[in-house]
């Protein structure tokens, strides 16, 4: 059973959602602020083309797939919210969707596979510890493991504090 972020919007509508680049770019845009139709489709046409200012054409893309499905798309599931007469876009109070966008760049590690990494090398410690590999059987289980601990803590909190608004 697919848990919800808010009722009627389960966890696979959501990745649906964030399935397409400019839906998924255009809510992360917003997290900083509120935008126009207009200041939104023109930051990810640069986005699109690395390019500053982006070419009229990819401007003009963005925009219309904005106006026409994305915005629409974003709004009827309260995710976002926006203003027609203003042409202004916010994210919407209900319905965290963030929390499902890690963005990780290209050649980094996501935290979940830092963690599994983490977790990885604690096993291989503690199975070196028990094979009696000389430098770590030194150290022993309880220095290697309060180690491993110590590390995850403080990951965990640095990636509290970093993903704080």
């Amino acid at each position: 059973m697919a848990t919800t972020s808010e009722p009627g919007l389960s966890e696979t509508r959501i990745h649906e959602v964030l399935s397409n680049d400019r839906r998924r770019m255009a809510i992360e845009y917003l997290q900083d602020s509120d935008l126009t139709l207009r200041e939104l489709s023109e930051r990810i046409a640069e986005a699109e083309t690395g390019e500053s200012p982006p070419p009229r054409n990819i401007r003009q893309s963005a925009y219309v797939s904005l106006q026409q499905t994305h915005i629409p798309k974003l709004a009827e599931l309260d995710i976002v919210n926006y203003d027609e007469e203003s042409k202004v876009v916010s994210l919407a109070e209900a319905g965290d969707v963030t929390v499902y966008m890690e963005v990780v760049p290209e050649g980094e590690l996501s935290w979940s596979e830092y963690y599994a990494a983490l977790a990885a090398l604690g096993i291989v410690l503690m199975i070196a510890v028990a094979v009696g590999v000389p430098v770590i059987s030194a150290v022993g289980a309880p220095g290697l493991g309060s180690l491993v601990f110590a590390v995850l803590g403080g990951s965990a909190v640095y990636q509290r504090w970093t993903q704080e608004d």
